[in-house]
């Protein structure tokens, strides 16, 4: 499934059997990347944070959300 919001361009090229639009599910997307920006000062426009490689900066972002998402979960697995 593929959800967002009901721009006409989404209709036009995501088949209507695998389209959810409305805000309820956008709003769950937005709020991941508001928390992203909040957390991870990297990712905001402004900031004095900053990666010096692609390499660092993925593994930033990636350790960060393994853990919002998969909490202590995550570390069972080692």
């Amino acid at each position: 499934m593929i959800t967002s919001d009901d721009w006409g361009s989404y209709g036009r090229e995501v088949p209507k059997d695998k389209h959810l639009t409305g805000k309820i599910f956008t709003q769950r997307i937005e709020r991941n990347n508001l928390t992203l920006r909040t957390r991870i000062k990297r990712l905001a426009r402004k900031t004095i944070c900053f990666s010096r490689s692609v390499e660092i900066h993925e593994k930033v972002i990636g350790t960060f959300i393994e853990k919002h998402m998969f909490g202590d979960a995550a570390n069972l697995l080692i």
